[in-house]
């Protein structure tokens, strides 16, 4: 993966919480308790995937220095 990639990631992950969250809430009526709460979960996940891809850059760096 490209690193141009990580901030479409990371507006992706966003919007699809985003979204499932509001979805959810217009299915159940119990609007705005799960658009916040998946709204965060699609935060968490786009800094995820920003994490660990830091991370594999990382080990690839270290394999490259040995």
């Amino acid at each position: 993966m490209d690193a141009s990639v990580l901030p479409l990631n990371l507006v992706a992950a966003t919007f699809v919480g985003f979204a499932i969250g509001y979805g959810l809430d217009s299915l159940f009526g119990t609007s705005p308790y799960l658009t916040v709460f998946f709204f965060i979960m699609g935060i968490i996940a786009g800094f995820r995937e920003l994490f660990r891809y830091a991370r594999r850059m990382e080990r690839e760096d270290d394999k490259k220095d040995k």
